[in-house]
Parts: structure tokens; C-alpha cells; sequence
């Protein structure tokens, strides 16, 4: 179980290790606990050893998540994020290949890395994509960090860069793609504002009858010339099915079931047309 424990502490000289590497403060000795998990089997025993060394070198990993702060995420979720790597570091960590510091910088800093490659993004986003964003990202505030620098263009971010423009120009798209907006989003300040759901386009019925009336022409013209004409009297001239009895001396009986017949071969042809238009795409 992890602890959250606070990383201040008082003003001390920062150790060195041996050959003068700097040690930083939240860098305990615990080579002695490290040699003792590995030495347990699993149990209690090495369950409790391993939550002791989580908990000495929680500092380093929220020292480490806060790096990544300022970029959308809250501290707490980085944190948090950041113990995960730690407890992986912990359970991957071989003593004899040195220092435990050296082997869990990377792994908490990729864990993180990791969280914001694929949880960050409102939409999936490929990874090449991404790692265009972040180089774009560095590069643009490597060459604006003098006072007063204009706004790099693509060709100058290009050249800081080694990228082609059009991978700067899909970089650049990318950073201002990271959260998706509202269509509740008010596009403009004006008491008759409109969001951004009131710009957008809708489908238009008249296309699908446009669709429906071009799958019927072909069926329409298989039909027999009285079936042709029934359909017109009662779907063009809106005439009742009794006056066009009396109008083609038969009962309004058949005149329906001649409706009901015509429409059924209309719509099997029409939807067999568009199989066969689907199958030959």
C-alpha cells in the first residue's frame, strides 16, 4: 500500500555518492532493503520490505511528476502515475547492476511519459503524429526563449529540426489538437452568440428521397402499362382507390392488391440494384 508522504525536508547538504556523483535529497540508502527483498520468497514478510522501499523513495517519484506539471493534468493524477512506475521500478530493480536511483529515473519518467502518450489525447492519435507534436513542441520554445523572439515559422522550426515543413505544418495541427472543444463552446462574445454546434451542417432528407426516386425509376419501367397507371392515378393525382375502380371498371379490391404488388416489385428492384451496386464497388 502506498503512502503518501511530503517531500519537504529541512536544508541539508546534498550527499555525494561515491566517485562524486551528486545524490539528490530524496535519494535514501536502502541497498541493505533491496538485498533483503531479493532474498525473500513471496509472503508477507516481502510484501511488507517491498512497501518500505516504496514509501523511502516516494519523494523522488513526485519529484519527478512534478516536471511534468503545467500540462493538463492535475499533480495528485501525476503523482499517482508516478508511484505506479515506482512500484514497477521496485519490483524490476536487480542490485548487482548498480544504483537504484539510475534505474528508476527512466522508469517512473517513461510511466509518465507513457500517461500522457495514451490517456492525454481526446482522440486517438498516432504516435508518429504525437512524437511530431513534441519535437515541434521543443523546438518552438528552444527559439523563442530570448526575450522578445518572434513566433518561429515552420521553415525555421524545420531547420531547428531536421523535419520536412509538411511534418513541422502536421506537428504544429497537433498542438492545437491535444483536448477536443465543446459544441456547447460560445463562438462569439455577442449577446446573439452561437456555438459551435450552430455552425455546423446538417443531412438534408431531400437527398435520400433524391436516392430513393433514381432506385425506383428502373422498377417503375419493368411494370406492366395498368400498373404504371394505377400508381400514377394514386400517388401522383391522389386519387382513392374506389374512384380509380370505377374509373378502370374493376373493384376497389384489386385495385389494391395491384397497389401492394407494384410497390413490393418497385422495392425489390430497387434494393437488389443497390446490392449489386455495392458488391461492384
Amino acid at each position: 500500500m502506498l503512502i503518501d508522504t511530503s517531500t519537504d525536508r529541512p536544508d541539508t547538504p546534498a550527499p555525494t555518492a561515491a566517485g562524486g556523483r551528486r545524490r539528490h535529497d530524496d535519494a535514501p540508502e536502502t541497498a541493505a532493503l533491496f538485498t533483503r527483498l531479493t532474498s525473500l520468497e513471496g509472503g508477507p514478510e516481502r510484501e511488507a520490505v517491498r512497501d518500505e522501499l516504496v514509501t523511502a523513495w516516494l519523494p523522488m517519484a513526485h519529484r519527478i511528476a512534478g516536471r511534468f506539471r503545467d500540462r493538463g493534468e492535475s499533480v495528485e493524477d501525476l503523482r499517482q502515475v508516478a508511484a505506479l512506475g515506482l512500484v514497477k521500478a521496485v519490483d524490476r530493480f536487480d542490485p548487482d547492476r548498480g544504483a537504484f536511483e539510475s534505474y528508476a529515473v527512466p522508469t517512473i519518467t517513461g510511466e509518465v511519459k507513457r500517461h500522457f502518450r495514451d490517456r492525454m489525447w481526446a482522440l486517438r492519435v498516432p504516435r508518429r503524429v504525437q512524437e511530431l507534436r513534441n519535437k515541434v513542441r521543443i523546438a518552438r520554445r528552444d527559439l523563442t526563449q530570448t526575450p522578445g523572439s518572434p513566433e518561429p515559422a515552420p521553415a525555421d522550426i524545420a531547420r531547428h529540426t531536421g523535419l520536412t515543413e509538411e511534418e513541422v505544418t502536421a506537428g504544429l495541427e497537433a498542438l492545437e489538437s491535444f483536448s477536443t472543444l465543446s459544441l456547447d463552446a460560445e463562438m462569439s462574445p455577442d449577446d446573439d452568440g452561437y456555438s459551435l454546434a450552430d455552425t455546423l451542417g446538417a443531412s438534408d432528407a431531400s437527398y435520400d428521397i433524391v436516392v430513393d426516386r433514381e432506385s425506383a425509376k428502373e422498377g417503375l419501367r419493368r411494370l406492366p402499362e395498368r400498373e404504371r397507371t394505377i400508381l400514377y392515378m394514386r400517388f401522383f393525382e391522389d386519387m382513392t382507390q374506389s374512384r380509380i375502380a370505377a374509373q378502370l371498371g374493376i373493384s376497389q379490391m384489386h385495385v389494391s392488391r395491384l397497389i401492394s404488388r407494384s410497390c413490393a416489385r418497385v422495392r425489390a428492384d430497387a434494393m437488389g440494384g443497390r446490392m449489386r451496386g455495392a458488391r461492384s464497388r
